[in-house]
């Protein structure tokens, strides 16, 4: 399936930019999340960057008869009801193997949102691991891998910078870079 999404991007007249760090552990988050060709997109960078990641899936997913392979295709399982559960349960996924790539989208929907969600951020100072920025650019027709920023002062500025000229798939649905707290620009 990767094989197949990267080739008819390619056909597509798609480029793939940048170089994935090579650091053991990090967060990769994709920006802006806008439409359901991301998956397309997602499967074809994973075959051009030659990575292999992990993601976060509800633990209801992981019950037999078909969790299996859930966890085959690099789930972690969290359960979402416990408070601040989420970042502790990835933080020990973390902590248990040697390497580990996790993708996390965070907008956390393909709709225009109001902001970012948190938890990126959260998992990364937990683990202590860097976040790398990655992006779509549905005019330019780039999947762009960015830098390897680790989560301190002025990191917000940094990522907004980084996202400043990617437009999405559906430029329309592009969620303004802000975190939640943080002051809409006036």
């Amino acid at each position: 399936m990767r094989w197949l999404s990267y080739w008819y991007l390619k056909i597509r007249g798609w480029r793939f930019v940048g170089e994935v760090p090579t650091l053991p552990k990090m967060i990769i988050i994709g920006a802006p999340h806008t439409s359901n060709w991301d998956f397309v997109l997602f499967l074809g960078a994973l075959h051009h960057f030659d990575l292999h990641v992990s993601y976060l899936g509800k633990s209801e997913l992981f019950r037999p008869p078909f969790g299996w392979i859930f966890r085959k295709l690099g789930g972690i399982p969290v359960d979402r009801t416990k408070p601040g559960g989420v970042v502790e349960q990835a933080r020990a996924a973390f902590e248990a193997v040697a390497e580990r790539v996790l993708v996390i989208a965070p907008e956390g929907t393909r709709s225009a949102a109001r902001e970012w969600k948190t938890g990126f951020m959260k998992i990364a100072e937990a683990a202590k691991i860097p976040v790398v920025l990655a992006a779509v650019d549905g005019v330019d027709k780039t999947v762009t891998i960015g830098p390897a920023l680790s989560v301190e002062d002025g990191f917000m500025d940094r990522v907004r910078e980084f996202y400043a000229t990617q437009r999405g798939y559906r430029p329309d649905k592009k969620t303004p870079v802000r975190l939640r707290g943080e002051t809409p620009p006036s």
